[in-house]
């Protein structure tokens, strides 16, 4: 292997946001080892000229191994369902927390240059005030949003105290092709998507007033690629990623089009809106897909 090869890591490789980070990774000339142990990801979602090695995020020994000569270690892998975290504490506790501290000391161990971390939104919990802003106070409402901020902290804490620069990015309900139709990715975007493909309706729970901040994967990936690069960070500054406006379920729908049916309201933040100051300052990154676009983008995906 030359020196001068640039190499990342994507844990979560296989996922729907890791793949996606992979493949624009290879086009951007880096040798990509993808890390992923396939309870949420799919063998086939791995891009073509990825090296890819199946195991889990907790065997840091191996990981150390696989991060050897990284620059950059992009942390997605993650069980990222809430309601998987609220049945399952136990479980999620040990691919989110503990899988986080793994990937931190092994890319310390490593010698890596920067962790990029895939934080959530879900740390905000409910707040009274939007737009919602990386300084308000983390209030998460399930296992999954506490697991999740947790690992913020973590990484804060590697770049203070082990002198790893790290950088955590909160995601806003990421949509685009290949989202799954399950999981707390499920947005509301890919399940209506599949239910009109299937000639359904599509169910919105409660009156569809609820918001929204829906941001597309391509804009996601660049904040990854912008925040490895950025000399403005490295010391565990937690980013909002997401578009700076806000959608409703119901307008969702209509963008999609076809019937709808309504189902009971579930336990929920009613609304969601990232202030993306930060991430303009700090990493020169602004969304460039419009909802708009990117629902019928996918629409013809859908063949709808």
């Amino acid at each position: 292997m030359n020196m001068h090869e640039k190499i990342a890591v994507v844990t979560g490789g296989a996922g729907f946001i890791g793949s996606h980070l992979a493949a624009t990774l290879l086009m951007e000339g880096f040798v990509v080892r993808v890390v992923d142990n396939l309870l949420g990801g799919k063998r086939e979602h791995v891009p073509k000229g990825a090296v890819f090695f199946e195991k889990d995020i907790n065997d840091t020994a191996s990981l150390t191994e696989i991060m050897t000569g990284a620059s950059f270690v992009f942390h997605l892998a993650a069980l990222p369902r809430v309601q998987y975290s609220i049945e399952y504490p136990v479980e999620s506790t040990r691919v989110n927390v503990d899988g986080t501290v793994s990937v931190l000391k092994a890319a310390h161990d490593a010698g890596v240059k920067r962790v990029i971390y895939s934080a959530s939104s879900a740390a905000y919990g409910d707040q009274d005030t939007m737009p919602l802003t990386e300084d308000m106070q983390a209030s998460p409402k399930s296992p999954y949003g506490l697991q999740k901020y947790i690992g913020e902290l973590y990484c804060r804490l590697w770049s203070e105290t082990y002198g790893l620069p790290t950088v955590s990015l909160r995601y806003f309900n990421v949509y685009g092709p290949g989202a799954s139709a399950e999981g707390a990715y499920a947005l509301v975007i890919a399940k209506f998507l599949e239910q009109r493909a299937l000639g359904k309706s599509m169910t919105i729970t409660g009156d569809g007033t609820q918001t929204r901040d829906f941001t597309h994967v391509r804009d996601v990936v660049r904040a990854n690629i912008l925040a490895a690069h950025s000399q403005k960070v490295g010391k565990g500054e937690i980013i909002n990623i997401g578009s700076g406006q806000n959608v409703s379920v119901a307008r969702v729908a209509e963008l999609i089009g076809g019937p709808v049916e309504h189902s009971a309201p579930r336990l929920e933040p009613h609304d969601t809106l990232a202030d993306n100051t930060r991430a303009r300052t700090l990493l020169g990154w602004e969304p460039s897909v419009l909802l708009e676009d990117g629902i019928a983008e996918l629409k013809k995906i859908f063949s709808l």
